[in-house]
């Protein structure tokens, strides 16, 4: 691996930073406070996105997307991640899964999706099935030629602003060495489909303006041409996006860390206690160089992750220790910069507390904290036998 940039790679840092720096910082404080991001406000970010050439930048030049590796697109990860998601959201990237599309699937999906006409979500979560993924107890059964959905999915983010939805659904068991397993098939879903709603979700203290969904499905009829990819074979598709997201939650984390390191800095070296700056105290320097240090750690780990998957060799465990190293690392990382700024630092004046309270979510969602030392022990166990 090449620990500099290139060129290029330098210049898609400074092209995103800049972009995120003007284009969305200055709607951030009005998000936060409302938990809303105005229309007219996304779309501008969208059409500024497209009008950068970065819109769709992780999908293949032959589709009509940017073509990013994946190293350079989880650079360009990195510097979204400094953003609000809920802003962030409309710097399109549209699902890797869509490139499992059909000719037919293509032109109703993909495309749009690229040209930034239709916005995705993906959908896999229900109550009884978070990390248990073939435990979900939404179904799909065949009647009069169509398939027949009934159920509910929640925790479906930013669906609120999705054209169509990717779902995740059960289509029927097989029995398996650890008993009766689902079997899953990946859909295709339109916003207004009769019987499918998308209805508002929970209020959460994370990423405000970030909105989650529930959908509801009753007695949704949806034909042949909606299913994504093979009909039973969507748990391959779903680990393949697995595999992509918990790279963007790592790259995402390191980037919001860095924001949060670079507000901690100044502000020690300026604020006096006891007749000097506290960045001379020891207990306070001292939080300064474990921050970067761990942060730096974040990104090495991050990064040689995708450069990994550009090489074409195995990276499954080294994702996972990203995605599990980065997130706690920016749970570290906020609450000591919380403590540096002390009682100010818990205020809404300073977004400091935005980002504490931002970054607890990161350990629990595409694969909790728990599931991805899974990962990793089992990677490192299984060769042995155990």
């Amino acid at each position: 691996m090449n620990f500099g940039l290139s060129e290029e790679q330098e210049m898609i840092v400074d092209t995103v930073r800049s972009f995120v720096e003007n284009e969305i910082y200055p709607h951030e404080d009005e998000v936060e406070r409302t938990g809303i991001v105005p229309e007219e406000i996304g779309i501008e970010i969208r059409d500024k996105c497209i009008d950068s050439g970065f819109f769709a930048a992780n999908l293949p030049e032959e589709v009509g997307g940017g073509g990013l590796g994946h190293l350079d697109f989880t650079l360009l990860e990195r510097e979204l991640g400094r953003a609000s998601m809920a802003l962030g959201v409309y710097f399109g990237r549209p699902s890797g899964i869509l490139l499992g599309c059909n000719d037919e699937q293509r032109e109703r999906y993909l495309l749009p999706a690229v040209r930034g006409e239709k916005f995705d979500a993906l959908a896999m979560t229900e109550p009884d099935a978070g990390s248990d993924v073939r435990g979900m107890k939404c179904t799909a059964k065949r009647s009069n030629g169509d398939w027949v959905v009934n159920g509910s999915k929640h925790f479906i983010s930013h669906a609120n602003i999705a054209d169509f939805v990717i779902v995740f659904i059960a289509t029927g068991e097989e029995e398996t060495p650890r008993g009766t397993k689902k079997l899953i098939t990946c859909f295709l879903v339109d916003r207004g489909t009769p019987g499918f709603e998308i209805a508002p979700g929970y209020d959460s203290v994370s990423h405000r303006g970030y909105q989650n969904c529930i959908l509801n499905f009753d007695d949704c009829r949806l034909s042949d041409a909606q299913v994504l990819g093979e009909v039973h074979k969507g748990f391959d598709l779903a680990n393949q996006w697995l595999y992509g997201a918990r790279l963007t939650v790592a790259a995402s984390c390191v980037g919001r860390a860095r924001r949060v390191f670079d507000l901690a800095m100044p502000y020690a070296a300026e604020r006096k206690q006891f007749g000097q700056q506290i960045g001379r105290f020891q207990g306070v320097s001292f939080k300064l160089a474990d921050m970067i240090t761990e942060i730096d750690a974040a990104d090495w780990l991050t990064l040689s992750s995708a450069w990994r998957l550009d090489q074409e060799l195995p990276a499954n465990r080294e994702i996972a220790s990203a995605k599990l190293y980065a997130s706690e690392m920016l749970a570290k990382v906020t609450d000591e910069a919380l403590q540096i700024f002390g009682g100010m630092g818990l205020m809404s004046d300073l977004p400091i507390e935005r980002f504490w309270r931002d970054a607890r979510v990161e350990r629990i969602w595409d694969g909790t904290s728990e599931i991805q030392r899974h990962i990793i022990s089992r990677d490192l166990l299984r060769p042995l036998g155990c």
